[in-house]
């Protein structure tokens, strides 16, 4: 008698459990209408981790090596092992040296990369990996291109609006602008100058956005006067190492952000810096 009310006992608790484990993922996976988007602290580089209110996530760019998979560890529960979208915006190890090793542990439903074909080991990791991922949809990044992550929330890709295989690895990084409702977010990847003013002549005011991830880690061949200015954003984000041998972020691009009285983020300062949206107004968690 003892023995099988133990057993009963042991079985409700085990049930117990699991309710309680069900009702914990119900609560985790609904986003309550609010998009995060986080500057993973990978050291020298990017990874820009998307939470969408939908569940949908993305990831922009993975840094160099396996810092990536244990700061996604950190921000993408324990029993997710999917992610909808990921963007390598341009070959260089510090954006895509560690998508092959997020592509191997994470089942992705789409990848977009920058057009740009340098031939590198790094690129041809990340290209060999794509290919191992044989349910993803592959896609070569081109302006006009919408990526839907549900509710309203969206990505634009705004550039390169041509493919540009033999530029410079830079010089072709994905632009892209996440949207949701009234609020936006500029990912700049490493695009330079040049190629900020050129969208400043296509999309003048349309490049407003709450948050700009300066470009190229605040490098001074990034951050455009007009650019900046164009996208008046109420925070910048540097995506950098404590240790980074370029001097970033450069003292032009932090005076230039303290003469619009732009707050300044910084993965190195503050580890790693996230943002919420609830579609009207953006704030740091």
């Amino acid at each position: 008698m003892r023995r099988s009310s133990r057993v009963l006992g042991l079985a409700i608790l085990v049930l117990c459990a699991i309710v309680l484990s069900i009702w914990w993922v119900a609560l985790r996976e609904d986003r309550h209408g609010l998009l995060t988007v986080s500057f993973l602290n990978i050291g020298q580089g990017d990874a820009i981790f998307i939470d969408a209110p939908s569940g949908r996530q993305a990831l922009i760019d993975g840094g160099k090596g396996s810092a990536v998979v244990r700061e996604l560890g950190k921000v993408i529960p324990w029993y997710d092992r999917s992610i909808d979208v990921v963007v390598g915006t341009h070959p260089d190890a510090d954006h895509i040296g560690g998508l092959p090793d997020v592509l191997a542990r994470y089942d992705v439903l789409t990848i977009i990369r920058s057009s740009v074909e340098d031939g590198g080991a790094d690129q041809t990791a990340f290209l060999r990996a794509i290919d191992a991922e044989k349910s993803a949809r592959a896609l070569i990044a081109e302006r006009g291109q919408i990526i839907d992550l549900g509710e309203g929330a969206y990505l634009e890709i705004l550039f390169p609006d041509r493919p540009l295989p033999s530029v410079e690895t830079n010089t072709g990084s994905i632009v892209a602008r996440l949207v949701y409702g009234d609020t936006a977010f500029m990912l700049t990847g490493d695009a330079p100058q040049a190629i900020e003013e050129y969208l400043v002549s296509l999309d003048g005011s349309n490049l407003k956005s709450d948050v700009l991830k300066a470009g190229h880690h605040g490098s001074r061949t990034s951050s455009a006067l007009s650019f900046v200015g164009y996208v008046a954003p109420s925070y910048a984000v540097f995506s950098r190492g404590c240790d980074n041998s370029y001097g970033h972020p450069h003292k032009e691009v932090v005076e230039l952000l303290a003469r619009f009285g732009i707050p300044t983020l910084d993965t190195c300062a503050n580890g790693r810096v996230t943002f919420v949206s609830d579609g009207n107004t953006v704030f740091r968690k």
